[in-house]
C-alpha cells in the first residue's frame, strides 16, 4: 500500500563514540522526583507511585539548537534532568535486575508550559499541551551506560551563566532502578525508549535571548539558546 505523503526520518540522538545514532521509539517523562521541586510549585510530594506523563518523539530538539519561544504561552519554563536511553527489552523487571536495561545516558531539558499546564491542573484536566510541544524535549549526546558509573552526581543549571538549579542524583525520591521497574508495570519497554527523570528545585522562567546550559558530572552538557517567538 503506498502512502498518502512522507513522514519525517525517525529521531534519533548522537552517542559518543559511536557513529550510529540511537533512534527514539518513545518518551516519558516523571514528575515530582524530587521533594524540593515538587515543593516549591505547592504539590504535595507522592511517595506511593512515580507520576509518569509523555512527550511525542516529534517534541525531541538536539541539544546546540537555537528554538524559537513556544506558542500558546507567557511562561515557559526550563526543568534540567537525567535522560536514561533503555537499550533492552523489560516488562514487569524488579529494580534489582533494571539496570539490565540501560543502554545509555544523556542530559535533558523538560521545557514545560507552565502557564498552560497550571490551568489544566486547577480543572482536573491532562496536562499534554502544558508538557508535549515542538522542542520541548531537549537532550544532549547519549554517553554509553559502560563509560558513566551512575553514583550521586552533581546537577545543574545555568541560565545566561548564573545557576538556577544546584542538585544531586540522590535527592531523587525515586532512584533509577525503581523508575525503570516502575514503567515496566505499564510498558513493554524497549530499545529506544527515553525516560526523563525529574528536575531539581530551581526551576524558572525564560524569555527571547536567553541560554541554557545544563550538566550532569561525567555526561556532554545539554545547551539551548532561546530566540524570539515567531
Amino acid at each position: 500500500m503506498t502512502l498518502l505523503f512522507d513522514l519525517p526520518d525517525t529521531p534519533s540522538v548522537p552517542v559518543l563514540g559511536n557513529t550510529a545514532a540511537y533512534p527514539v521509539r518513545r518518551v516519558f517523562c516523571v514528575g515530582r522526583n524530587y521533594a524540593a521541586h515538587a515543593l516549591e510549585l505547592g504539590n504535595a510530594v507522592d511517595r506511593e507511585a512515580p507520576i509518569w506523563f509523555t512527550k511525542a518523539p516529534a517534541a525531541l530538539c538536539l541539544s546546540g539548537a537555537t528554538i524559537p519561544y513556544p506558542p500558546g504561552t507567557q511562561n515557559c519554563h526550563y526543568e534540567m534532568e537525567l535522560v536514561v536511553a533503555i537499550g533492552a527489552p523489560a516488562f514487569r523487571v524488579a529494580p534489582e535486575q533494571a539496570m539490565e536495561a540501560v543502554f545509555g545516558y544523556a542530559c535533558g531539558l523538560d521545557m514545560t508550559r507552565r502557564d498552560l499546564q497550571n490551568a489544566a491542573k486547577g480543572k482536573g484536566y491532562p496536562w499534554d499541551t502544558g508538557k508535549d510541544f515542538e522542542n520541548g524535549a531537549i537532550i544532549a549526546a547519549i554517553t554509553p551506560a559502560r563509560q558513566f558509573a551512575l553514583k550521586d552526581q552533581r546537577i545543574a543549571l545555568s541560565q545566561n551563566g548564573s545557576i538556577k538549579q544546584d542538585s544531586v542524583l540522590a535527592d531523587m525520591i525515586w532512584s533509577i532502578p525503581e523508575l525503570i521497574a516502575d514503567l515496566s508495570r505499564l510498558y513493554h519497554l524497549a530499545p529506544g525508549d527515553l525516560i526523563y527523570t525529574g528536575t531539581p528545585a530551581g526551576v524558572g522562567a525564560v524569555q527571547a535571548g536567553d541560554v541554557l546550559v545544563g550538566t550532569v558530572e561525567g555526561l556532554e552538557p545539554v545547551r539551548l539558546e532561546i530566540a524570539a517567538a515567531e
